[in-house]
């Protein structure tokens, strides 16, 4: 039996606005973040979900919340966390930048307390399994982050193509089946508001 999970990622933030790396850390929904959640729920609304995941970070269990009219229950779960990016929480994009550190450099976070990447992709892909494995989980939302939802992608898929298309844009909802213990990418809708 086919099964389909819809990945989605949190709305915009404060510190998306203000381009800082979120990680662990955690601001609230902007204006245009909540703007995103409700178009996001348009786009949803025929889907007949049966279970509903999202991380423990507020802006994920806030755009969950938007996005269902707060009227079902949920689950929160620290594997859907983003990466921790340790000494880097909460700094400005501009001064990984500017210091000529990657982004996304396996090897720099975990030397000041953050995680390797393998290590977000592993947690990412037991969750996500885990939760698909269950016997009455046939339609489940998933509200997660841009990292850690990239960093679970790339264990069974190429991600250029989502790349080139546009990325895991704030509220991006991506469609993904699961059958015999596998993932396979359907399509991904970006909400525009």
């Amino acid at each position: 039996m086919t099964k389909h999970l819809y990945l989605l990622r949190h709305g915009e933030t404060l510190f998306n606005q203000r381009h800082k790396i979120q990680g662990w850390c955690d601001s609230p929904l902007t204006p245009k973040g909540i703007q995103q959640a409700k178009a996001a729920a348009k786009i949803l609304k025929d889907v007949k979900f049966d279970h509903y995941y999202c991380s423990t970070a507020e802006r994920c269990s806030d755009t969950l919340e938007i996005i269902t009219n707060a009227q079902v229950p949920y689950t929160r779960l620290k594997q859907l966390k983003e990466r921790n990016y340790g000494y880097f929480e909460g700094c400005d994009e501009d001064f990984i930048r500017n210091n000529a550190i990657e982004p996304f450099n396996d090897d720099i976070y975990p030397r000041f307390g953050g995680e390797f990447s393998h290590e977000v992709s592993a947690r990412m892909h037991d969750a996500l399994t885990t939760i698909m494995e269950k016997a009455d989980h046939h339609t489940v939302m998933v509200v997660s982050h841009g990292g850690a939802s990239a960093a679970f992608l790339h264990t069974f898929m190429d991600m250029s193509a989502i790349k080139d298309s546009g990325g895991l844009t704030n509220c991006c909802i991506i469609h993904l089946t699961y059958h015999d213990g596998k993932f396979a990418f359907s399509d991904i809708t970006r909400p525009t508001i």
